[in-house]
């Protein structure tokens, strides 16, 4: 991976972390203000914001892991065991996301939101689910290369021997 890519994915995460941040620093707090407002009821105010603010965490988390990844990259050091944690961690996140978000579908159906809203809320549900599937895709060939990495290494101390 060049210099010039690792630099703008890392400025790409630095600014998602920053946004994120801020939504949950200013943003929630005015989303819990509008809610009030308009009379929303308790228990369902603090559920939406419960979420919002579990699926903002989940989106940090993976932002975290990707830039320990992508130093790992940097280092050489991707094709390791240490990897999985941070990969794990990513599918566990996106996974909740998508459970969060379904969360949110079925909190918004029984009230005044349209049905086409919560069909599109459940659609994208399905997708973030597809992401964490991809994820595990990933984490398969890692496990597929981190084990073609080791052979390799093995291959080379034997034929070092016999050299």
């Amino acid at each position: 991976m060049g210099k010039l890519l690792t630099l703008a994915l890392r400025a790409v995460l630095a600014i998602a972390l920053a946004g994120s941040l801020f939504v949950q620093v200013w943003m929630v707090p005015l989303l819990s203000i509008d809610l009030e407002e308009s009379g929303t009821d308790a228990g369902v105010r603090m559920l939406t914001l419960a979420i919002v603010v579990l699926g903002i965490a989940a989106v940090q988390v993976t932002l975290v892991c990707v830039w320990r990844l992508l130093t790992m990259v940097r280092r050489g050091t991707v094709f390791s065991h240490a990897a999985f944690r941070y990969v794990d961690v990513i599918f566990w996140a996106v996974a909740a996301a998508s459970v969060l978000v379904f969360a949110l579908a079925v909190m918004l159906a029984p009230g005044d939101a349209a049905p086409g809203a919560v069909l599109l809320i459940c659609g994208a549900s399905l997708l973030i689910a597809g992401v964490a599937l991809i994820v595990l895709v990933l984490r398969a060939l890692l496990a597929q290369a981190v084990a073609r990495d080791a052979e390799a290494n093995t291959l080379r101390a034997e034929l070092g021997e016999v050299i």
